[in-house]
């Protein structure tokens, strides 16, 4: 497990914006940065204002895409049109 406290902020802004996006898993962020989801929420919390966190953790709170054991598929993933211009993107 990674350190928190030694991600750059180019990892913390990635971790977020993975964090955000509705197919990506929280296992997907941890095989990428080796952040847990535990952490991950408690960079979401540290890192977004009050409403914005409560409105996230609403969001992802027993959302199957968010949890690779819950979801419904097996095979294949949901890949953003724009994910091939997102740099540095270990998780393919």
């Amino acid at each position: 497990m990674i350190d928190v406290k030694n991600l750059s902020e180019r990892d913390i802004d990635r971790i977020i914006e993975m964090a955000w996006e509705d197919r990506t898993t929280f296992d997907a962020i941890r095989a990428q940065f080796g952040v847990p989801e535990k952490e991950v929420i408690k960079i979401m919390r540290r890192e977004m204002k009050p409403s914005s966190f409560r409105m996230w953790r609403a969001r992802v709170q027993n959302r199957k895409t968010k949890h690779e054991k819950l979801r419904n598929f097996t095979e294949g993933r949901f890949k953003c049109s724009r994910q091939k211009h997102i740099s540095l993107n270990k998780y393919r």
